[in-house]
């Protein structure tokens, strides 16, 4: 398994086919995605969107490595993720994907900087080289002040940098977003993605979207939609 940081022109950063996954049992037995394939390219801002229950969030979990496919292979820089073994697949998420989930998933108790720092912490860093590099990473998304300060006295947009910050702090090669600005009013949403376009994505990242936000489809580069479980639109470039 290549777990190289760097996005390859050999590659899609995402290839995906046949995504199958069901829930449930006997009669109550439901196919929540239904043979989806997606593929998306370095250098990209991809957007999946669709009502509520079409099965959004369950391909984000399956193309992350979160959720196991009942059927379908996903490839991310040409790793098959679901054909690794599990350290093998903890080793791939934790060096090459960034989740920046809808509720942030912040550590109460934790300073911002000491959030951010989990990767690192995880991947066995010295505990002071781990913060230092966490306020650098803080510093990118325009929170170079506000490390040593707890969630509960941050802003909701504050707490999406730091969750945003985290995310990107391993310089990952995917950046995944859930409903990135659910909670959060239309101004300081459009302001956060905006922000993503500018500073995060690059030639050697890619950016995939969740989101019911209709205002921030602006920043698009493509717009997947996704109704009963399968891409119900041909994938459309943005305006």
């Amino acid at each position: 398994m290549s777990s190289d940081q760097t996005g390859s022109a050999e590659h899609p950063a995402i290839d995906s086919s046949g995504l199958t996954k069901w829930f449930g049992e006997g009669d109550a037995r439901m196919k929540a995605v239904d043979q989806v394939a997606l593929v998306a390219q370095f250098g990209e801002m991809v957007f999946i969107v669709g009502p509520s229950g079409s099965g959004k969030t369950t391909l984000l979990s399956m193309i992350s490595g979160i959720l196991r496919p009942d059927a379908g292979t996903v490839k991310i820089n040409g790793n098959d993720i679901w054909s690794l073994s599990t350290d093998q697949l903890a080793e791939l998420r934790l060096n090459n994907i960034g989740f920046v989930f809808q509720d942030y998933h912040l550590f109460a108790r934790l300073t911002a900087a000491e959030n951010v720092a989990i990767p690192l912490i995880l991947k066995h860093y010295d505990w002071d080289d781990a913060i230092a590099q966490a306020k650098q990473s803080l510093e990118v998304v325009g929170l170079k002040d506000r490390g040593d300060i707890l969630p509960v006295k941050l802003s909701g947009g504050e707490q999406q940098r730091v969750a945003i910050a985290r995310a990107i702090i391993g310089s990952p090669q995917l950046l995944i977003l859930d409903e990135p600005t659910a909670s959060l009013d239309g101004d300081t949403g459009k302001m956060i993605i905006a922000f993503v376009k500018s500073n995060i994505l690059n030639r050697q990242r890619c950016i995939l979207i969740v989101t019911h936000d209709a205002r921030i489809n602006e920043y698009a580069d493509r717009i997947i939609h996704m109704e009963d479980g399968r891409i119900s639109e041909a994938d459309r470039t943005s305006p």
